[in-house]
């Protein structure tokens, strides 16, 4: 399939579009988003996928939120299903039989705990209610997930990096650098916006220095530009 790639999703802001962003940047892809239109327009984009009249097109569903991930007829959604997608096209999912399993499986596994329940600490009453209505619910919750959650989420990836499985690479599957180092450094970067005091600590514990490492490696690579705030 020749089409070009084309993302949807609210640019602007670091939120589930930019790991499918990475990935074609690291890879050096070409494609193209909604990232260079005025801020009105990129809502628009977006929002026409949304709206209750939209019922699908070409065979595709309607969809629930972006990102959407557009290549010729075909319509995705959903972050890790895009990733999925994208990965064996793009080098980026092992290089051994099963491992684009592997790959999606730690992609997952940093999404749902570093980056859905960061999430949830902020909102921890509703999703629909803004953070300023929820203030002292989600002190609470952040502290509870700070104590409990990120030194288990730390130590679960210092094990993958330490095991011998890993081969003793710099990288999640060894020297195989896969999209779900991506998604790891991305979700690890989050962490560290929402919660830069318990970061440094666990950083300077010592307990986790693969980890660390392999963020600092990923955050060194070239085909990584930000995208705008």
């Amino acid at each position: 399939m020749d089409a070009p790639y084309e993302l949807i999703y609210y640019t602007g802001v670091p939120g589930r579009g930019e790991h499918i962003r990475l990935i074609l940047e690291e890879a050096g892809a070409s494609y193209k988003d909604n990232s260079s239109y005025p801020i009105d327009k990129r809502r628009e984009a977006v929002s026409a996928y949304l709206a209750p009249e939209y019922k699908g097109e070409r065979g595709n569903p309607p969809y629930y939120a972006p990102p959407l991930f557009k290549h010729g007829d075909l319509i995705i959604s959903q972050t890790s299903n895009i990733l999925m997608y994208l990965g064996p096209k793009l080098g980026l999912s092992g290089s051994r039989e099963n491992d684009i399993y592997r790959v999606n499986a730690l992609a997952l596994t940093a999404l749902d705990g570093l980056s859905n329940e960061v999430h949830d600490t902020h909102h921890p009453i509703a999703i629909e209610l803004y953070y300023e209505d929820q203030k002292e619910e989600s002190r609470r919750s952040s502290k509870e997930w700070i104590e409990g959650r990120l030194p288990k989420h730390l130590g679960y990836w210092q094990k993958v990096l330490e095991s011998e499985e890993c081969g003793q690479g710099p990288w999640l599957l060894g020297n195989t650098f896969t999209y779900a180092d991506l998604v790891l450094f991305q979700c690890l970067d989050g962490v560290q916006f929402a919660f830069p005091k318990a970061m440094n600590q666990a950083k300077e514990s010592g307990k986790y220095n693969k980890v660390f490492e392999l963020w600092e490696n990923v955050k060194a690579r070239p085909n990584k530009p930000r995208a705008p705030l």
